[in-house]
């Protein structure tokens, strides 16, 4: 899978449904993005609205929204309880799937621009966007919200980050940046609104105030009562889940409520989540209770019983997991195809699925014959002499066969990115774009080189230990992955080549290529470190 950003943006409209839906609309019309959800407040009023795409499709999404806002909403007449100073309020980038920090920052920016050049509103940049420490935090820009932006926007220190410097009483002003996705998560307790937020207390960061640290970084929370559920609740946020994730959180909140000696109930997750916040759940109850488990879709379900995710309503993964959502709609057009279809789509006169997809499913093939003589060699009473090392190889293996399916369709649709930049009217843009493009489609078989590579040593175990009849499939398996690696290899270069000729970029196209001529040097030696493993075998 490609990469993936989430964008969040709440405007300022939560009580007419004629113009919450023609907002929605104007994002949904926006090629390559999909909407998770909308949450329309009416005290608030309000509307959070949530989709998903590609970096260049969420920031179009967003411009879409701005340029309906500014057409459907006067700020003159707002009024509500949340703090505000524009008719798109906040527009923050939170990276999802092989996303960073770094792209995320450069949505904020590329969409601040365009929308100052665009529509001609202006743009604030917070967050992890943010120019100056003083006006990282929302807070900091609202003050006083919108009905003090007149006097604000023209101070030097409060001038926007794009467009003019002056207050459009119809529209106000944008805040965007980046952050990292926020899980809101909440634990059930058999007890009182009071015992839970004591416990919130103790967990949250904040603690009870300055020198009062809590127990997770990167948390905040506090207690309720849910009537429906005729339980209490310790509503966290987990603001970096690879900082504090689920288990970390639940296990916290386990450990405070019983030396309180009270029960834990299960939890919730509220909205979608990343595939990868409950793998990492998975892994640590893997860890903890000494699993095995390969099968992704087991790891999710271990993850759910272990938090209790079904304890107040049913916790659908196809309709709650943002990678499952996805893969729903059709993202993995070419790793879905039937095997006919898939060759004879490469063999057609269309230039893409070409010589990366193809290098992906080569390794994938060879990691999956790999895998195959682990699982030919485990489960049975006659293979439990090398039980540990099947144990050690077969996870590996499994999970790099699969990450090599998501390949075939991320390198094809990393070129299908570089294309359509091709197709912007402005210059500068149109530039911007096709080299942003061109690094995704350098990075991509890149990634399909690093991910192959990491299971040489699990080859190596089912190649020495496995069933000694599967052995041709170890040396066809280990062929297949140095061919995959070598295939990927050809088309980091290829994209590379226009990107080595600009100045600007000459220290990344080095790295990228540091990494991947590491990977191409070791990956004939490793073949035939298989090759030699089998053949003494055979002998």
């Amino acid at each position: 899978m490609s990469k993936v950003i989430e964008c969040v943006p709440n405007f300022s409209e939560g009580r007419d449904p004629q113009i919450i839906k023609a907002l929605v609309k104007a994002v949904k019309k926006v090629p390559g993005v999909t909407i998770l959800d909308y949450d329309p407040g009416k005290s608030t009023n309000r509307t959070v609205l949530t989709f998903i795409g590609d970096p260049m499709a969420v920031v179009e999404g967003a411009l879409a929204l701005c340029a309906q806002a500014l057409n459907l909403i006067d700020m003159s007449k707002h009024s509500g309880e949340h703090p505000r100073i524009g008719a798109v309020d906040v527009v923050p980038f939170i990276p999802v799937v092989n996303a960073t920090m770094e792209d995320c920052i450069d949505c904020a920016n590329n969409f601040g621009r365009r929308a100052s050049e665009k529509l001609g509103i202006p743009i604030y940049l917070y967050g992890d966007a943010a120019k100056a420490d003083y006006r990282r935090l929302l807070p900091q820009i609202r003050q006083g919200d919108y009905e003090a932006l007149e006097s604000r926007i023209t101070q030097d220190e409060w001038k926007p980050d794009f467009g003019p410097a002056q207050f459009l009483p119809h529209y106000g002003a944008t805040c965007t940046g980046a952050r990292f996705f926020l899980i809101p998560y909440n634990i059930n307790i058999l007890s009182t609104k009071e015992h839970a937020h004591r416990i919130a207390l103790d967990l949250r960061e904040a603690g009870r105030g300055p020198g009062t640290e809590g127990l997770l970084p990167q948390v905040q929370g506090i207690g309720w009562y849910v009537n429906e559920y005729n339980m209490a609740q310790v509503s966290l946020n987990l603001r970096n889940f690879n900082v504090t994730g689920l288990h970390g959180s639940y296990e916290a909140c386990k450990r405070v409520a019983a030396e309180l000696n009270i029960a834990v109930a299960g939890s919730e997750i509220v909205g979608v989540v990343p595939l990868q916040a409950l793998l990492e759940a998975a892994h640590y109850y893997m860890a903890q209770e000494n699993l095995m488990i390969c099968d992704e879709r087991q790891k999710v379900r271990l993850a759910i019983e272990r938090l209790g995710l079904n304890s107040v309503s049913r916790f659908d993964p196809d309709a709650r997991v943002v990678e499952y959502i996805l893969a729903k709609q059709g993202k993995e057009a070419l790793a879905g195809m039937t095997v006919r279809s898939f060759v004879e789509e490469v063999a057609s006169r269309s230039p893409a699925p070409g010589g990366g997809s193809v290098s992906a499913l080569v390794a994938g093939l060879g990691s999956g014959l790999g895998a195959m003589m682990g699982w030919l060699s485990y489960g049975k009473r006659q293979f439990e002499p090398i039980d540990a090392q099947m144990r050690a190889a077969l996870p590996k293996l499994h999970e790099t066969t699969q990450r090599m399916i998501r390949m075939i369709d991320a390198d094809t649709e990393s070129f299908n990115r570089f294309m359509a930049a091709g197709k912007i009217a402005d210059p500068e843009e149109k530039k911007r774009q096709q080299t942003l493009a061109l690094k995704e489609a350098a990075e991509t078989p890149l990634r399909t080189m690093e991910q192959a590579h990491e299971c040489w040593d699990a080859m190596d175990l089912v190649a020495e230990h496995g069933n000694i009849n599967s052995l041709s499939d170890a040396h066809i398996g280990a062929r297949c992955l140095e061919l995959g690696i070598w295939g990927a290899f050809k088309n980091v270069e290829i994209n590379l080549k226009e990107l080595a000729q600009d100045p600007s970029e000459q220290e990344w196209v080095a790295a990228i290529r540091a990494r991947a001529n590491a990977v191409l040097a070791q990956a004939h030696e490793r073949r035939v470190k298989v090759d030699r493993i089998c053949d003494g075998r055979n002998q």
